[in-house]
């Protein structure tokens, strides 16, 4: 069954009160031919695994505080910060200290 995601100008809310509900999970929220939006749930002490993706992404922490690690840095962030990953740049992520929630968003397209 495939993955149902919003429609154009379909609002989401991400977080109403700020806070992460306690059965949240990683989820796709939109795709389009040029555009995904994630969201990424990491429980303390949890790993997204190092991978890549073919365009641009950018990782914004939603809650809590997350770990951008990649092959030579290791970024950390707080709810409100965002950075940009370079296309088919290699990256993990982690929440070491505590749950986190993270928008990430990938363009897809050329």
């Amino acid at each position: 069954m495939a993955l149902e995601h919003a429609s154009p100008l379909q609002p989401i809310r991400l977080h109403p009160d700020g806070t992460l509900p306690p059965d949240a999970v990683s989820v796709s929220l939109i795709k389009s031919a040029e555009l995904q939006l994630l969201r990424v749930v990491l429980r303390a002490g949890g790993v997204l695994p190092a991978h890549w993706v073919a365009g641009e992404c950018t990782i914004q922490c939603l809650t809590g505080r997350a770990q951008l690690v990649t092959p030579d840095k290791n970024i950390p962030l707080e709810s409100g910060d965002v950075v940009l990953v370079p296309k088919q740049h290699p990256h993990e992520l982690r929440s070491p200290d505590g749950d986190s929630a993270l928008l990430v968003t990938i363009r897809l397209g050329t």
